[in-house]
């Protein structure tokens, strides 16, 4: 849902404060308010973090907290649900606001857990995929519980190949190979 007429540039963004709780993502400069997530995707997400922590270290770690500066028709703002973040671009956000700007190093991963309806597939799927790839994130992963898959996209010449994820598949990343989890493991995260 969209919340603003007057179009707004990055800075009026990262000044932005309506007394509320809400979240938005900045898209071609008009505000547009994260919903809470469902209690799956919330599940989901909070597997995904537990897993990562095993290997990797909790400063490199931001889930659902830090903005993701990329480039649309005007500049767009994401809040990713997961992101790795590489040790150099750990020390170029270090107690500054958790914006990731242009000119900070990209994260190793941002992992998206796909919301049900067409406008989050196509949010997920379409856009965050070539935004994520100009901004060049190596791998970013699609989590998609209403299709019962997992998209990676891995980083190749600027362009995402893609890879599928079912079942008992084991998923498979270039980036952390300690990632040891079939897709059903993630997808049913939570569910008794």
């Amino acid at each position: 849902m969209t919340t603003t007429v007057k179009k707004l540039n990055l800075e009026e963004y990262l000044a932005y404060d309506d007394g509320t709780d809400t979240k938005y993502e900045l898209v071609d400069g008009e505000l547009v308010a994260m919903p809470p997530e469902s209690d799956r995707n919330n599940l989901i997400s909070l597997y995904l973090l537990s897993q990562f922590f095993k290997f990797v270290p909790i400063q490199l770690i931001r889930h659902k907290d830090t903005e993701l500066v990329v480039t649309g028709n005007r500049t767009r703002v994401r809040l990713p649900d997961l992101m790795i973040l590489t040790q150099e671009l750990f020390e170029a956000i270090a107690l500054k606001r958790a914006t990731i700007t242009p000119d900070m190093p990209s994260p190793a991963m941002v992992v998206e857990v796909v919301s049900p309806g067409k406008e989050n597939e196509d949010r997920d799927y379409r856009y965050k995929r070539s935004e994520y790839a100009a901004r060049g994130i190596p791998e970013y992963c699609i989590v998609d519980a209403n299709q019962a898959k997992i998209t990676l996209l891995t980083l190749v010449d600027g362009f995402y190949e893609e890879t599928i994820f079912q079942g008992t598949d084991m998923i498979k990343s270039a980036t952390f190979p300690q990632l040891n989890l079939t897709a059903s493991q993630v997808l049913t995260a939570g569910q008794v």
